[in-house]
């Protein structure tokens, strides 16, 4: 029989220690390679589904651009409208408007010396005060005639 040394026992326990060893890292480059095979899959599968929304994304912010570019012009013709239309409005009133407030203060001097005269012809019964309402409140007959010195 053969005796062992102890160098023999130290040499097998080294060899059991690099082949557990060994073992170990080939289950982990074996995992680490499914996972990067995984990996790579996943990647090429966000590319193929990423370009078509890229391009729609794309599509999307250049039909935006074309109707922002139409509101623009839009909103611009609206404020060239607005300031014609503000000239005009000037224009019209320097033109009409002080003619339109001469013939307006005209009817009403009209209207008023008719009415003076009307009002003197009918006279109210006796015992009833009239009253008349000038912009929301009424002023007494008392106040609207006259008083006569002397």
């Amino acid at each position: 029989m053969h005796t062992v040394s102890g160098g023999e026992v130290a040499g097998i326990l080294v060899a059991v220690f690099w082949a557990i060893l060994v073992s170990f890292l080939a289950v982990a480059l074996a995992r680490l390679a499914q996972t990067l095979r995984a990996t790579t899959k996943l990647v090429a599968d966000v590319t193929d589904q990423a370009v078509p929304l890229l391009a729609d994304a794309s599509s999307a912010v250049r039909s935006a651009q074309t109707q922002i570019d139409r509101v623009d012009a839009i909103a611009s013709d609206v404020q060239e409208v607005t300031s014609n239309a503000s000239a005009l409005s000037t224009t019209v009133a320097s033109t009409f408007g002080g003619p339109l407030v001469k013939v307006a203060a005209f009817g009403y001097g009209v209207r008023r010396a008719l009415g003076g005269r009307k009002e003197d012809m009918s006279a109210a019964p006796a015992g009833e005060s009239r009253s008349t309402v000038i912009v929301g409140r009424t002023v007494p007959a008392a106040r609207r005639t006259k008083r006569k010195k002397g």
